[in-house]
């Protein structure tokens, strides 16, 4: 039932479209941040503090987590550096636009469950939960937005004949 609602109803579509302004000026704010800085962004030091959380009694990141920062992440710090100032920027440009929504939306939660599982807080479980919706309300939370005329378009241009010969047979798919 509420998915429906969020899928299908006009007033969700609006409602959504607060929504999805709201969090892409967020995370658009935050990468611009990180790319326009007197100092380039640098994940390094994050991504060292996050890894160091993984012991103790009540660690805040997982060990699975840890290993995983520790031989991929740290390693390739300059490569996150740029994914994260450069995929929160283009992930708020998205959802401010309404352009490619749902994929923006859906990088937006991979990333803050990338934030959430290195142990940070702070606003990364908000932005999950809204991002989770946009994701789940499709095409809805972006029919007031580029994507109204953008993926209709994409449609038309990778539209193929389905019914095709194969064999002496004609399958429909």
């Amino acid at each position: 039932m509420f998915i429906d609602f969020l899928r299908n109803h006009r007033f969700a579509s609006f409602l959504l479209t607060v929504v999805r302004i709201y969090l892409g000026w967020e995370w658009m704010k935050s990468g611009w941040e990180k790319i326009s800085g007197n100092a380039p962004f640098d994940a390094y030091g994050f991504l060292v503090a996050a890894a160091k959380k993984s012991t103790g009694d009540h660690p805040a990141v997982q060990p699975w987590w840890a290993d995983f920062l520790n031989a991929v992440a740290i390693p390739n710090a300059g490569l996150f550096s740029f994914l994260v100032q450069w995929g929160e920027f283009l992930v708020g440009l998205g959802l401010v636009l309404g352009c490619f929504t749902t994929l923006a939306a859906l990088m937006g939660v991979m990333m803050n469950f990338a934030f959430v599982l290195s142990g940070t807080t702070s606003t990364n479980a908000q932005m999950l939960l809204l991002g989770i919706f946009i994701v789940v309300a499709g095409f809805n939370a972006a029919k007031l937005g580029l994507d109204y005329w953008v993926i209709p378009l994409l449609r038309n241009l990778t539209r193929h004949d389905w019914n095709e010969q194969i064999g002496g047979y004609r399958f429909k798919i």
